[in-house]
């Protein structure tokens, strides 16, 4: 049986500038995994081996896999210059 997202999740993400990427996939990754409306394309990453936080920009090695997960920290930007005052640092790759 597939589960339902409850509304009150996806008004939240909605109102906060966000949207579920997976809506169709289920609810247990829907509930981890939320993506940032076109114009924040940028993924806040925190590492799991060292902490760091690290942002990502279309076109790097990693963008397409990076997953953000809110409730770990993670976050998106706008621009670059928005996660770098919030203190991330550019992927190296």
């Amino acid at each position: 049986m597939k589960a339902t997202i409850p509304a009150a999740l996806l008004i939240a993400a909605a109102g906060a500038g966000y949207f579920a990427d997976d809506l169709l996939r289920g609810a247990s990754a829907a509930t981890s995994t939320i993506i940032a409306k076109s114009n924040c394309n940028i993924k806040g990453n925190i590492s799991i081996e060292t902490g760091e936080h690290i942002y990502h920009v279309p076109g790097q090695e990693y963008y397409a896999q990076t997953i953000i997960r809110p409730e770990f920290g993670e976050r998106w930007f706008c621009s670059e210059a928005e996660a770098r005052e919030a203190g991330w640092r550019r992927s190296k790759v």
